[in-house]
Parts: structure tokens; C-alpha cells; sequence
């Protein structure tokens, strides 16, 4: 896995987490590294295991083997504990209280959090546009969102857990609640541990990446080294070519003619060049990629 260990005052580790449903491995010593007061965004498929391990940072499941901390403290030992600092939008989109309005669950929940902000909270629920005067239970998927989002940050908590926010958002809101994120984190220190399929979305945010695949964290950097370690090379290569086992693959492309091939590879860019060049290969171009372009390198796809 690349990547450098972020500094020691980490908001969230995790230690050889593990998790198994049946055969199959949700998380395999997973070792996460968040740095505090950083936006650390997570990124994998559906299934790799993000949100197993957001689920476990709250204590809401238990690992099989490892153990995971917040701000120090055992996720198991202190749950509560933990939770207070926690601000969370689970990945599923269902609020509690079915029969409440969500102006009384606003005013209910706010009992539990002698930080929450009267007037931060009427500002989210003025520009994310809450129904105060409907029922929970008659919300839509979009307006339980953005009362998921309501809750999670009127409290001003010391670590955002956000699992896919702006899942089930219309465009228009959507840039509004990234728009409230971005100033929530201007305005108070915030650690923000955060899971989407839109990296493109927060990339003016992100400060570090991490990379789920199948269960296993395959990379976790700050967002430079990611974007400095992958590259794409294009370059003339001989008759029968392959590429060198040793050199970690995640795109490639051939010409027609069978005489020009494109990669994506990971490694430093010197080295990797000095061993394309002990394979046959004249290396032509190397190109940097965007941040999404970068990180979805690890992901599964199409090589060809």
C-alpha cells in the first residue's frame, strides 16, 4: 500500500480492524489514519466496506479482530463517550422518530448536546430548506437527507462522519449543502472523515485519500503524494511487450499497430521510468492526473 503514515494526533486509527459477514470480509486489518482537523476522503465500490467501518467508529457494530479509536478513546470502552463528538450521516437514509415533525426532532435532539447552536441550527434549516411542520415518517429520501445533514452538524461536533451526504440530493441543493460544509469548516475546527462516490465534488476539501478495496485499505496519503505517485505514461514499446510485473497496473491502452501503449502506474516516477526503460520501453509522455483520476487508479475497472 503507498502512502505515508499521517502525524501522530489523529483524530480516528484503527488498528488491524477486521470484520466478517458469513465467509465473505467486509474489513481486513484495516488500518485508517485520519489525521486531526483534517478532510480525509474515502473512497471505494459499493461493498468494498466504507460503511462497516463508519458503522464500527460509532460503536453501532463490533469488530470480529482489531480495535478503532476517536480523538484516544476505545470505540467499544466509550462508545457514548465517542458519540458525543461525533457528528454522523449514516449511509442509509431513515430518521428515528417516525411520528415526530422535524422541527420537534430538531428540538429533541438538541437536549443531548449542551453545544448545539439554536441559531446555526435555524441557519442549515433555512438553506437546506427543512419542512419543520412535516412528520419523519412522510419525508422523502432528499428531505430525510438533508435533516440527516441538520442534525450531524448543528452541534458543531469535533468529527464529522459523513457516509455518501449528498446521496439522494437534487443538483441545486446538493451545492448547497457543500457550500454549508465548506463554511462549517471555516468556521470551526472540524475533522471530517468522508465517504462519495463524487470526489470531484469535495476535491477542493480533501486533505488526505484512503482507497477501500474488497476489504483492505490498498492506499492512504496526503492528496499530493497520491496525485505525485500515480501517473500516466504513454510510450513506444517492442514486439511482444508486457508490462513489468513488479509495477503496479491500473489503466492501460494499446495502439492498433501494437507499437505505442498508455499506463497508469503508481510508483515514483523516476523509478518507474528507469525500469519501463530496462523492459524495451522509450518512455514519451508522462502525464499528471486530477485527484479522481488518481484515486480511481485503485479501483476495479476495465485494464484495456
Amino acid at each position: 500500500m503507498i502512502g505515508t503514515d499521517p502525524p501522530d494526533d489523529h483524530a480516528i486509527a484503527t488498528h488491524a480492524l477486521c470484520k466478517r459477514y458469513g465467509r465473505e470480509p467486509a474489513l481486513d486489518r484495516v488500518d485508517l489514519r485520519v489525521p486531526e482537523g483534517e478532510v480525509y476522503v474515502l473512497l471505494g465500490v459499493n461493498g468494498a466496506g466504507k460503511s462497516t467501518l463508519f458503522r464500527m467508529l460509532m460503536n453501532l457494530e463490533r469488530p470480529d479482530s482489531g480495535r478503532a479509536e476517536v480523538f484516544g478513546r476505545d470505540t467499544r470502552r466509550d462508545g457514548p463517550m465517542v458519540r458525543a463528538q461525533v457528528g454522523y450521516v449514516p449511509e442509509r437514509q431513515d430518521a428515528p422518530h417516525r411520528s415526530m415533525t422535524c422541527g420537534r426532532l430538531l428540538q429533541h435532539v438538541a437536549t443531548f448536546y449542551p453545544a448545539w447552536d439554536d441559531a446555526y441550527a435555524a441557519h442549515l434549516v433555512r438553506s437546506l430548506e427543512i419542512p419543520t411542520g412535516k412528520r419523519i415518517g412522510e419525508l422523502s429520501k432528499g428531505e430525510t437527507r438533508r435533516l440527516q445533514l441538520v442534525l450531524a452538524l448543528a452541534h458543531r461536533p469535533a468529527l464529522l462522519l459523513l457516509d455518501e451526504p449528498t446521496d439522494g440530493l437534487d443538483p441545486v441543493i446538493r451545492r448547497r449543502a457543500l457550500a454549508l460544509l465548506a463554511e462549517h469548516l471555516a468556521d470551526a475546527p472540524t475533522t471530517v472523515l468522508i465517504s462519495t462516490h463524487h470526489i470531484h465534488e469535495i476535491e477542493s476539501l480533501a486533505g488526505y485519500v484512503g482507497i477501500l478495496r474488497e476489504g483492505r485499505l490498498v492506499a492512504q496519503a496526503p492528496r499530493d503524494e497520491l496525485q505525485r505517485t500515480v501517473r500516466s505514461y504513454q510510450m513506444e514499446v517492442p514486439d511482444g511487450w508486457e508490462i513489468p510485473a513488479e509495477l503496479q497496473v491500473s489503466r492501460r491502452s494499446r495502439s492498433s499497430a501494437g507499437r505505442l501503449a498508455r499506463c497508469t502506474l503508481v510508483g515514483e516516477e523516476r523509478e518507474v521510468i528507469r525500469r519501463l526503460g530496462v523492459t524495451g520501453a522509450r518512455v514519451r509522455q508522462v502525464s499528471a492526473l486530477t485527484l479522481e483520476e488518481a484515486a480511481l487508479a485503485y479501483l476495479p475497472g476495465d485494464p484495456s
